[in-house]
């Protein structure tokens, strides 16, 4: 928290047509003046706190309605934006003025710790890379529209391709619009090897679409491609503006389960992580901490606090289930399978979600590459040249416990 104290300073209370700032001096008289959000009003107010020898500014983070201010005021005077749920005032009497006099108290004895504001550069990859997020999710929903077409009909197309809108998927698709036979579509598939399901697509196709299934789906597959084309225009973009991190990007990829996108998206929403001095610094930023209740000597230990970016949030946890599946053994999988073994698959993917988080900022504040490192006695077992050894059964025990099993213990004699 910054302890800095301001002899001049003012808070303003935004909102989406106007604005209301007080002046607080160090006297304590008070300046108040409301402003409209249009940038005519926004240069007037500058020039009024200006005019004023206003030393800093401070605003809540209310929603993008801060932006413009921020555009406005940058360069010209100190502008602290503040989280409006950190800066609350106590509940009773509430105005518009009242909230900003808070604010301006709170800016005047340095009782803010003002949010991280990335650069412009950043800035804007971030929203490349969150305009790409929603997109994906239209594309989803688009999608499932056709699959409740399809299951309404008994079409179990799904039950027979793994993705129906991949290149034989969408082969099928248009010749079910066409209103082709079946045995002509089964000649047409592109890809051979789905040939081998014949009997599986004609059980499929035994029901005809209706007219207004048909119009329906059409359009669907259309607003799909439009989507589509604009994700590739967006990936392009984010592939430009990406491209001087490509040191960094290179080490966040080299952890398992991380692509190009999902790496993009953890570089722009963290930004400078030289801004962190500690790994749970980084962790608690971004809500992967759990909250803190302490009554009485007792601490409990709650649910995440999901404070941050919900967007690296959910694409780490979207990294931990796809370490989680991947093939053979890795150091992160198995911190995942023991947290399952005794929390659930979703604690434990939010937890190597953390992880993840946790590992990245080491590698990227020393700049290192991932590399999954192997205990001595491991090594010498899955080597074929070398000869295996006799385990003891307290080893294979630690082994299985280790791998994410419960192991009970037996009394001898006992059945099952």
């Amino acid at each position: 928290m910054d302890q800095r104290r301001y002899n001049v300073c003012c808070g303003a209370d935004i909102h989406k047509k106007f604005l209301v700032a007080t002046i607080l001096f160090l006297d304590g008289t008070k300046l108040t003046k409301r402003f409209s959000m249009d940038l005519r009003s926004l240069f007037e107010f500058r020039d009024w706190i200006n005019a004023n020898g206003c030393e800093a500014i401070a605003v809540e983070s209310t929603g993008s309605y801060w932006v413009p201010i921020y555009r406005v005021l940058e360069g010209h005077v100190e502008l602290i934006v503040a989280n409006a749920y950190k800066i609350k005032n106590v509940p009773g009497r509430k105005t518009d003025t009242v909230d900003s006099e808070w604010i301006a108290e709170l800016c005047r004895n340095g009782q803010i710790r003002p949010s991280r504001i990335f650069p412009k550069d950043v800035r804007d990859l971030r929203n490349l890379t969150r305009a790409r997020e929603r997109y994906v999710d239209d594309k989803t929903r688009v999608k499932n529209r056709i699959h409740h077409i399809l299951d309404s009909n008994c079409i179990r197309l799904s039950s027979v391709l793994s993705n129906i809108f991949g290149k034989s998927g969408r082969y099928i698709l248009n010749c079910i619009l066409e209103g082709m036979d079946v045995d002509e579509i089964i000649e047409g598939i592109p890809v051979k090897r789905i040939e081998k399901k014949e009997d599986q697509i004609r059980e499929a196709l035994t029901i005809k679409l209706s007219c207004t299934d048909i119009i329906l789906i059409r359009g669907y597959l259309d607003q799909i491609d439009s989507i589509q084309k604009n994700i590739d225009e967006l990936e392009s973009e984010i592939r430009k503006r990406i491209a001087p991190l490509r040191k960094d990007m290179a080490i966040v990829m080299s952890v398992p389960g991380i692509g190009f996108i999902s790496a993009v998206v953890i570089l722009a929403e963290i930004g400078n992580y030289n801004d962190f001095n500690k790994a749970e610094q980084l962790a608690a930023w971004c809500g992967l901490v759990p909250s803190v209740y302490q009554s009485a000597d007792k601490i409990y230990m709650g649910s995440i606090t999901k404070q941050g970016s919900g967007h690296i949030r959910r694409i780490l946890v979207e990294v931990a289930h796809v370490v989680a599946r991947t093939k053979g053994r890795s150091k992160l999988k198995s911190f995942f399978l023991r947290i399952k073994a005794k929390k659930g698959t979703n604690i434990a993917a939010v937890a190597l979600a953390r992880k993840v988080l946790c590992v990245l900022h080491h590698l990227l504040t020393v700049q290192e590459m991932y590399q999954e490192e192997e205990k001595d006695g491991d090594a010498e077992l899955e080597d074929p040249n070398i000869p295996r050894q006799r385990i003891s059964l307290d080893d294979m025990i630690r082994r299985v416990i280790k791998a994410g099993y419960e192991v009970q213990k037996r009394e001898p004699g006992a059945g099952g």
